[in-house]
């Protein structure tokens, strides 16, 4: 029909605790109202490819999560029984092959080991098929010239690119940073009256998903700047402009998180602090991505005709 439509969740929908009275026309005017003074927040509604992308990107996740439970079960086995690995990297090739030749005390304990050896095989292999098809899903995608972008960023590859992008979808919609940074719920809670000011931990607020990525990519930033061959690869055909923002984040990023470990801060609180500088970071990249704007013509159906 060609007019505008803004979704508002009813709980965000300010309402007067002595209100008993509500009609239609009660309800517009106070709609009205609300929206002149932009005391309403709308709710951002992905298009249906990019609820795609994010289902594929979940699914991924849950398939990581899995093979991690079930690598888990069996090192819980054999720590059962006082068997240690010697070698030196856990699930390697070398590691799988000892694994394969364990002979445990008793029959039964022989074949859980066997099923979970197998089950590790068939989570692997999962994993690997759903990382194929969120790389070649991501390369035909519409955001893809951010998730390139954003690329450049230390400690932020394809993957994690794509997940944090498919979870947060229109970066610009943030006019602020700070704003993406209280969406994604690593800003602290603070509890404070008068003279007195209590900074407590990050609210865990809003996605938990794209939080986990973004910590998961800080870790990489406790070794000193540098710009490897994967990452100069990663910024091949990239703008000076985002490669200096990424060059420039790494700098800062790598000198606060040796000087918050210097100062005895835990490591949790460090990886956090720096996890929360990074969406600042690829904020401003994205900013800097003209992306194509949305043909309506040929937007997927929601629900099958």
């Amino acid at each position: 029909m060609g007019i505008a439509a803004t979704w508002l969740p009813p709980s965000l929908i300010p309402k007067k605790p002595g209100e008993r009275v509500k009609t239609d026309k009660r309800d517009a005017f106070k709609l009205a109202k609300l929206l002149k003074s932009e005391d309403l927040t709308p709710i951002y509604v992905p298009e249906p490819e990019d609820e795609a992308v994010r289902d594929l990107s979940r699914a991924r996740e849950v398939a990581m999560k899995d093979l991690k439970d079930a690598k888990y079960q069996l090192k819980a086995l054999l720590l059962r029984n006082n068997i240690n690995y010697t070698g030196t990297a856990n699930w390697s090739t070398k590691h799988l092959r000892w694994l394969t030749e364990l002979v445990l005390p008793h029959p039964a304990q022989q074949i859980v080991l066997q099923e979970f050896i197998q089950t590790i095989n068939e989570r692997t292999a999962r994993l690997e098929r759903l990382d194929n098809e969120l790389s070649h899903h991501v390369y035909q995608w519409r955001y893809y010239p951010v998730v390139k972008a954003i690329q450049a960023m230390r400690g932020v590859r394809l993957l994690v690119a794509a997940g944090v992008v498919a979870e947060l979808g229109d970066l610009s919609r943030f006019d602020h940073p700070r704003k993406l940074m209280s969406y994604l719920g690593l800003v602290p809670s603070e509890h404070s009256s008068g003279g007195k000011r209590h900074i407590g931990a990050i609210t865990k607020c809003g996605n938990g998903r794209a939080r986990r990525l973004l910590v998961e990519g800080a870790h990489t930033y406790r070794y000193a700047a540098n710009i490897s061959t994967d990452m100069q690869k990663r910024q091949e055909g990239l703008p000076k402009e985002i490669i200096d923002i990424a060059w420039k984040a790494q700098l800062r990023l790598c000198k606060r998180y040796k000087k918050m470990i210097d100062k005895g801060k835990h490591y949790n609180l460090v990886v956090t602090a720096i996890a929360r500088e990074m969406i600042a970071y690829i904020w401003a990249i994205a900013k800097e991505v003209v992306l194509t704007p949305v043909n309506t013509k040929l937007r997927l159906a929601r629900v099958p005709a």
